[in-house]
């Protein structure tokens, strides 16, 4: 049986990268604060759980954390119909579904955002092997979601695929490895030193062959 192909979808699947920056962004200027586009950027694959105190503090996060995640939300929603999926993206799927790998999407995004995205690329079908925010206590880099997608997957014999450096973090807590693309903006010499085992330009390019190898390896 071939192992679990755990998918991490903004970013990796669709190309919504710049989008979460430009919304953090128009939030944080809402409450009187601010952050250059380059900053808010790093912390992108972050949930914004995490990424308020990352980004500012921990004192903006116990004063301000609800109202920006609540300003993200509303500056995104207008944003969310721009997103588009990502080459071979659905094609990325449609292969690993025929060939037997066991599919599920890591995702830490709202569910209303995670139904866009699967519609996107032609998974609307697969919601039940899809993990969101509410799944979970915290968000990547902590590995829950990792563990609740390995949970979903049915087996712990599984790879990765995410765009962040914050990915990789989180599935090598997991124990598993990560193979990233270069579509969240992250690049390949950053991505490789985090841990990351292969770097694809895009979903078009990825080889699931070289996949199934890594699966057996762990990310330890």
């Amino acid at each position: 049986m071939k192992p679990g192909l755990l998918l991490d979808i903004d970013g990796t699947l669709v190309d919504s990268a710049y989008f979460h920056v430009i919304a953090w962004q128009r939030s944080l200027r809402a409450s009187g604060l601010d952050a250059p586009a380059f900053r808010i950027h790093r912390l992108i694959g972050m949930g914004g759980d995490q990424l308020v105190a990352a980004l500012l503090g921990d004192a903006v996060e116990e004063e301000h954390g609800d109202a920006l995640r609540h300003g993200w939300t509303e500056a995104y929603k207008p944003l969310l119909g721009e997103v588009r999926a990502l080459p071979g993206a659905a094609e990325l799927v449609e292969r690993a579904e025929s060939g037997g790998w066991r599919v599920v999407f890591a995702s830490s995004s709202p569910g209303e955002h995670l139904e866009r995205y699967l519609e996107l690329i032609g998974a609307s079908d697969l919601r039940d092997r899809a993990t969101t925010s509410e799944d979970v206590e915290e968000t990547k880099p902590a590995p829950d979601v990792i563990e609740v997608a390995l949970e979903r997957a049915g087996t712990r014999r599984a790879v990765l695929v995410g765009d962040a450096t914050h990915d990789v973090r989180a599935a090598a807590k997991a124990g598993i490895a990560t193979a990233c693309l270069l579509t969240g903006g992250y690049g390949e010499a950053e991505l490789t030193e985090a841990g990351a085992r292969v770097v694809y330009p895009t979903p078009a390019d990825l080889r699931l062959d070289a996949l199934e190898p890594l699966a057996a390896q762990g990310g330890r």
